[in-house]
Order: structure tokens, then sequence, then C-alpha cells
């Protein structure tokens, strides 16, 4: 009998019969309260019912509209209305299905454009699974090793990861931004440098706010030497952190902006957007695919942003993102072993911690399996494995904020001894 790969390892043993907002109502006959959203794909909550009948009417209309044969009106609205959220001066958008794809036509406009071969990036980020990717992610071995050899041209620097060093988040940063300093006289010089990628927020990296200072101190060295600084919105954005964008909580201006997830509520679309100027010094033929920019994924993507506008959800996610981490801090204060609590919005991860303050990724293994339990879909992430991220939609209302929280305490005071 055929069967999925082995290598798939599913985070719960819940098969979904249908879902609604924050629900997944599983086959088992139990309602679980959905604090994954799919990774953070379903912005808008399972099964919007706008973001359903603008996929049911654009299904009988066109399903398969290849873009560069011939253009369908969803995908020039869906660019219209990016348009409005987007920063200004990111007046072009390129699409495609993932964000790892994103990211990849990310690097090729950047080397392009600046004529330039390297990369770097920062310690604990997430940008895909493909070759290139991969390489750009430095949030756990488990997502390059075993194949390489990888592309070329990237470099890495460290992140300001206070909590980890044991530092004060100004501590970190000065060290972060030296640390990069002393790459550009080492490593790659800053002539060789197309592109800084980084996450406003580390996603499988733990959930680690990037700070606003070490952003600014990014833009100004992009300044500085030419240099294009490229923000991964892909699983920050779309008003996850209490702002439709992640990096607007660091005043600072990207010049390539991706994004995907929660765009289109769970259809798979994804958007690179740049200044039109930039984007044209891209080679002719570089950007393309059969499936880029999906007729029906782009009718959820124009639906969804319409939802998150009219109910007001990005401030919903600051409210209910200041609930929860109350919830949770107040949680961490009676629990020596979380060291940690941090995020923004609706995007929260809690370390794990030992007595001696060491990794403890056994616990945060037991308490995110332990919540299934208790009828909480959570998961892990960071490079250790003892970060428990919590994610509910942005449509997630104060009762079921505080529901979530009862349940996660109720886990964690199983889980913990004493």
């Amino acid at each position: 009998m055929t069967s999925l790969s082995p290598l798939l390892k599913q985070a719960t043993p819940v098969v979904v019969d249908h879902a609604s907002g924050c629900w997944i109502h599983g086959q088992d006959g139990r309602d679980y309260l959905d604090f994954t959203t799919g990774i953070g794909v379903t912005s808008t909550g399972h099964c919007h019912p706008r973001v359903v009948e603008a996929a049911r009417e654009q299904v009988g209309k066109i399903i398969h509209a290849q873009y560069t044969t011939v253009m369908h009106q969803p995908l020039l609205d869906l660019t219209e209305r990016l348009g409005q959220v987007l920063p200004e001066g990111l007046d072009s958008v390129f699409y495609a299905n993932s964000g790892s794809e994103a990211v990849e036509s990310a690097v090729r406009l950047a080397r392009m454009a600046t004529g330039r071969p390297n990369i770097v990036v920062f310690q604990g980020g997430f940008h895909g699974r493909t070759v290139a990717a991969a390489t750009l992610t430095t949030a756990g071995t488990r997502f390059a090793a075993g194949f390489s050899p990888l592309m070329g041209g990237v470099h890495m620097a460290p992140f300001p990861y206070a909590y980890r060093y044991g530092w004060d988040v100004d501590t970190a940063i000065d060290f972060a931004l030296r640390e990069l300093d002393h790459l550009f006289a080492t490593r790659t010089s800053p002539a060789d440098t197309a592109a800084f990628l980084i996450e406003p927020v580390l996603g499988d990296g733990g959930y680690l706010p990037t700070p606003p200072r070490f952003l600014q101190g990014l833009r100004e060295r992009a300044d500085e030497h030419g240099i294009l600084l490229v923000l991964d919105e892909v699983q920050a954005g779309c008003g996850r952190t209490g702002r439709f964008w992640g990096h607007q909580h660091a005043d600072v201006a990207p010049d390539i902006l991706l994004t995907a997830k929660g765009i289109a509520s769970g259809f798979p679309i994804s958007a690179m957007a740049a200044s039109e100027a930039l984007m044209s010094r891209g080679w002719p033929g570089s950007q393309g695919g059969t499936y880029g920019g999906n007729a029906v994924a782009a009718a959820a993507g124009c639906a969804t942003l319409d939802v998150i506008r009219d109910e007001g959800l990005v401030d919903n996610a600051r409210v209910r993102g200041d609930q929860l981490r109350a919830g949770l801090d107040a949680l961490a204060a009676d629990v020596d072993a979380i060291g940690d609590v941090r995020g923004l919005g609706l995007m929260q991860g809690i370390e794990f911690t030992t007595a001696d303050g060491r990794p403890d990724a056994a616990t945060a293994l037991a308490v995110q399996q332990g919540t299934t339990a208790h009828g909480l879909l959570t998961l892990t992430c960071g490079p250790l494995g003892n970060v428990v991220r919590v994610m509910p939609a942005l449509v997630v209302s104060e009762e079921e904020i505080e529901l979530g929280l009862q349940r996660f305490r109720a886990t964690v005071e199983e889980v913990v001894p004493g």
C-alpha cells in the first residue's frame, strides 16, 4: 500500500474533518483550538466566508491562467490591493507560489541589479528548503544537511539573540553590528555584497523579534555601501505582529520585501515587491513560472486583504497579542522551566530551559504534545527545538485567547515537575 514519505513527521495526531475560524474539528470528534494556523498561513481563520466565496466564484470562471501567457483580473486586483499596504516606493511586484521561490527570486534580482555575488544572512534565519533558500537558512542543520554542495556566495553574521548570550539587548545589538563590520573586513567586502537578508521576527529560528536598532544599523550600512536590504516577511507579515509588516516596528524601509503565508489565507501564492527601477534591473527572462500568481489564489488574496482591512484584524492582532503575552509572562513568572517569552503580536515564543539554563528540548516537546491532549494545537521551533510557538489567527477573540492560555498553563503544570 502506498503511503506518505516516512520523512514527513506530523506534529500532532489530528486528522481534520473540517475547520472554521480558530477551530479545527477532527475526525476523532474532538474540537481543537488552533494556535498553529498552518504555520502562520490561515491569517483570517479557517474558511473565512468571504475568502471561501471569492475562491468559489473564481473557480467557476478560470482556475489556471498562466500569467505570462494571458493576464487575469484577480492578479491585477491583488497588485492594486497590495499597493495600498506595501511600503512607499515598492511599486512593482513579482508573484510565485511559495516563500522559498520568493526568496530565490530576491537573491537573483539582488545579484543582477548590483552585479555583486554575495548575500549576508543572520544566524537563526529561515528562508526555505529549496537549494538556494536552504543555503540561506541557518535555523538548523536539518534544512540543508545531506545534499551539498550548496549555493556559493552566502555569508552568515550573528543575530542579536540577547537571551542566548546572557546579555541585555543593547549589548547584543552592539556585538552583532561589530561582527557584521568584521565580516566585511574578513569574508565579504561590501563591494562584493549584494544584499542583507533577514526576517523581522525569526520564525523557525525561535520567534525572536529583530531589535529595531539592529535593523536600523543594517539600513545604515546598506545605504553606505550600496547593499540591498531584503526583508523576509513570509511569516511576520500581513498583520501577524500587530503592524501590517513586521519591519514597521523598526521604522525601516526595505529595498525588497517578500510575502507569502498569510497573504491568501491558505492558498499558495507569494510575492516579491521592489521599486520598478530596481525590478527593471533584473535580466530579461529571469522571472516567470507556470503556476505563479494563480487566479484562484489571487482572488483569495484580494479577499484576505479586504477582510484584514474591513475587520480591523491588524489592531486585533495587537490587542489580542498583548493579552496573549501578558498571560504567557504570568505563567513564566510561576514556572522556572520557562527561560524566556518573546515575540510580537500574535507571534509568541516560549523558550524552555533546564535548571542550569541549558536548552530543554524534551520539555518543550512534551508541552507541545501535551497541549494537543488539552485541545490546543501548538508547534515547536528553534535550532535546538526548545521553543514552543503559538500563532493564533488574526480573527482570534478575547475568549479564545483566554481559553488557549488556560489550556497551555494546564499542560505546563502537568509536564513540568514541581
